[in-house]
């Protein structure tokens, strides 16, 4: 396509283009010229850029060999302002949501008083502050029980995160804090798989346990969220068990531990160890409705409502009683003639109409089991 300066003439006015005009492009219903004026104009233009382009690369050649004589005290400028934008945005924070300076010392115990969580108690719902005390020697490894959304998962992200910033200088979310200084802080919560590897949920679980109990120290911080809730029952409490015990009891990785778990059978461990203590999220109940009131308390759940939180999140209510059913016949120990749980008897319900169903009476709650 032809580019410059020209002159377009439709092919109406042809025959009066002037002697002196040279045809440069011919299209179909006009035709471009140019003339020695334009001719001369435009070199003066495109010698112009050219001019331009080189000037150009000149320039910024010459700010550069600037810029990197003055390399070092940019980076140190830029670094007093990362620093000052960190440390605002810190008291910023501090100031607005009433947070407090944490008293740091070399000691092993760590107390916090209504501690929450910097990030969900912004979210607009009321915050329920709660407690931590632990050292490595009477409260070395709580044992964390309770429903789920009960918020055992939240009480333990909340004590890393006010640990992590009263370690980098900053007020923390509480009414007064205690911290002793941690080495490393660890933690195994929630659930994620490693497919590209080949790796199980549970696989990616053990890994990182793995690691926890191999690298502790009584110095760190260990968090452990449901471990063991990958496999079976029995493995699963196993596992859970044996490491809270490791944790407890090793004198190189006998680590401060916060273990949330609806394996209420770990509870038990504080009647053996004295490190051991048992705390529970409090719930309240009334007229079949469960209310969860987030407090951390001491003691231990006796129930984890996980059908009730099934129910809130909607699944069928024919599932749900199905499934009462089921916990009922569990809780009771009613068992085939195999020695296992009967899953599939349906409880026995009264009957409104006795007269109209006398005559079936001796086929209700015929389990198929018992009759062969």
């Amino acid at each position: 396509m032809f580019s410059g300066y020209f002159i377009e003439i439709s092919n109406a006015n042809r025959d009066r283009v002037p002697s002196d005009y040279e045809r440069r492009q011919t299209l179909v219903n006009s035709e471009r010229y140019t003339t020695p004026e334009l001719k001369e104009y435009e070199a003066k233009v495109l010698g112009a850029e050219e001019r331009i382009s080189v000037l150009e690369i000149e320039l910024f050649n010459e700010i550069r060999r600037l810029i990197a004589a003055e390399v070092k005290r940019i980076q140190g400028v830029a670094r007093s302002i990362a620093i000052l934008d960190a440390v605002a945005s810190l008291s910023e924070v501090a100031a607005r949501r009433g947070y407090v300076r944490p008293a740091l010392h070399e000691g092993d115990e760590t107390e916090i008083r209504s501690g929450r969580h910097p990030v969900i108690e912004t979210l607009g719902e009321r915050f329920v502050p709660n407690d931590l005390l632990i050292n490595n020697s009477t409260d070395r490894l709580l044992i964390i029980t309770g429903p789920n959304m009960g918020g055992k998962s939240v009480y333990l992200k909340q004590t890393a995160l006010i640990i992590i910033l009263a370690q980098i200088g900053s007020f923390v979310p509480a009414s007064t804090a205690r911290i002793s200084i941690f080495d490393r802080i660890f933690t195994r919560v929630g659930a994620s798989d490693n497919l590209a590897r080949g790796r199980s949920t549970f696989m990616v679980e053990m890994t990182e346990t793995s690691n926890i109990l191999n690298t502790a120290t009584p110095r760190s911080l260990v968090l452990l969220d449901e471990v063991g809730r990958g496999t079976s029952t029995f493995d699963g409490l196993s596992l859970a068990w044996a490491i809270a015990e490791y944790l407890h009891d090793s004198s190189r990785h006998s680590a401060k531990t916060l273990f949330a778990t609806h394996y209420h059978e770990l509870t038990e461990m504080a009647k053996m160890r004295p490190g051991v203590r048992n705390y529970q999220v409090a719930v309240s109940e009334s007229k079949g409705e469960i209310v969860f009131l987030r407090k951390v308390v001491q003691g231990s759940a006796s129930k984890s409502y996980g059908i009730e939180v099934a129910r809130l999140a909607g699944l069928p209510k024919s599932v749900i009683e199905r499934a009462r059913e089921i916990l009922t016949n569990l809780e009771q120990n009613e068992l085939d003639l195999t020695g296992k749980p009967k899953f599939a008897r349906h409880l026995r319900r009264p009957s409104q109409n006795t007269d109209q169903l006398s005559l079936l009476d001796s086929f209700v709650d015929t389990d198929p089991g018992e009759s062969e």
